[in-house]
């Protein structure tokens, strides 16, 4: 059974197409379930859309969901369509997320650390000039705000958790923040939440995906939970190298992976 809960679309600013496009690649891949996962909107901020080409605006955000759920209706029969959203996890904002998304059916949540003190974690020029101590401190800050979004009881899943690898590959030889990034992973085994295998690393400098596989073997370690999504930007990358985390994952040692439909986890065998 082939599922993918992450994907975007044109609302975002920064995805081409839109959500139909991306469930007719679904169709096409084969896929038994697709997730439809746009960027929600910042919605602690006053303006309607404050970053344009980053995250809807909020105006948006009916109209999002009643057209996934409008197509989960068309579409029921050939494939499995899933109400999803991915939002950003800011700590001082929890609350107000959380009754932005209390009035509507959601399979799932995907918790995203995008910013660390203010800035894109994709930002290659935050890591110039700092020393190793502090290269070492805002890696350790990151993993700080993932704890922090494992425990905020909003999430299903956590999304590309090492992805400040991104722009920047050198991120993960930074040494001295294993003992946080195990708190991360007994902290997602604890509140039975899933960790996302990302596909999409492989369109930044690092490649790959996110997050490696000696993060991935640490994850079956603590007895976490896993699941798939490619991040697609563009339907083309629906599905993308599916096959691939399968094999590996059984390769590590994982049994099975999860989705999600109405909040409660579905376990698919690997």
């Amino acid at each position: 059974m082939k599922f993918d809960l992450h994907t975007h679309h044109d609302r975002c600013g920064h995805a081409q197409g839109g959500i139909e496009d991306y469930i007719k690649a679904a169709i096409k891949a084969g896929l038994s379930v697709i997730g439809i996962s746009d960027h929600s909107p910042y919605f602690g901020r006053l303006e309607d859309q404050p970053e344009p080409r980053v995250a809807m605006a909020k105006s948006e955000f009916d109209d999002y969901v009643r057209e996934v759920l409008r197509l989960k209706e068309k579409y029921a029969g050939q494939i499995e369509v899933l109400l999803g959203v991915e939002s950003d996890f800011f700590e001082d904002e929890v609350e107000i997320y959380r009754a932005a998304f209390a009035p509507y059916p959601f399979d799932y949540i995907i918790g995203s650390v995008h910013k660390t003190r203010g800035v894109s974690i994709f930002n290659r020029n935050r890591w110039k000039r700092l020393s190793d101590e502090e290269k070492l401190a805002e890696k350790k800050e990151y993993y700080r705000l993932i704890k922090g979004s494992a425990e905020a009881g909003l999430f299903q899943i956590l999304g590309h958790i090492d992805a400040m690898k991104g722009n920047y590959p050198a991120f993960s030889e930074i040494r001295g923040a294993e003992k946080e990034i195990d708190v991360v992973f007994e902290t997602i085994a604890r509140h039975d939440i899933a960790l996302e295998i990302n596909t999409s690393g492989k369109t930044k400098d690092s490649g790959g995906w996110y997050p490696s596989d000696d993060l991935l073997e640490r994850a079956l370690y603590f007895g976490c939970d896993v699941t798939f999504g490619s991040d697609a930007h563009e339907p083309g990358r629906v599905a993308d190298e599916w096959d691939l985390v399968a094999r590996r994952l059984k390769e590590i040692g994982f049994k099975r992976w999860v989705f999600y439909r109405g909040k409660k986890k579905q376990a698919v065998p690997l």
